[in-house]
């Protein structure tokens, strides 16, 4: 489970590298969240040195773990990863992962709700 440490003070930098060591953690490695992220490998290597990330790859990156922090609620890791690269039916057979690439945060978390909720599309 990702979690931080309680009563830990962070800056925003320190804090956005935590949430990416801990998405990179999950994920198995700095290849495969580049792949996630749409960025090259370098990129991501060089966020994990310190580097911050522009604007819009740092909300990427964010949501991201966001997303994965609830799945991890009420699913194991491994299910949390299938859930996001897997068809869902909340989101017309799209990918969740693939709705995060384009900004649609939103119908992801929806779709998330009702996976929570137990209903079926």
């Amino acid at each position: 489970m990702m979690r931080y440490p309680a009563g830990m003070a962070v800056s925003a930098g320190t804090l956005t590298q935590l949430k990416l060591h801990r998405v990179v953690d999950a994920f198995g490695g700095q290849s495969e969240v580049a792949r996630l992220l749409h960025v090259d490998r370098s990129r991501v290597s060089r966020w994990m040195h310190g580097e911050e990330p522009d604007p819009r790859n740092k909300a990427r990156l964010e949501t991201l773990e966001f997303v994965l922090s609830r799945l991890l609620r009420t699913m194991y890791l491994s299910t949390a990863r299938k859930w996001l690269m897997g068809i869902n039916a909340h989101l017309r057979n799209a990918r969740p992962i693939d709705l995060l690439a384009r900004d649609r945060v939103s119908e992801v978390l929806a779709a998330l709700e009702q996976d929570e909720l137990g209903s079926y599309a």
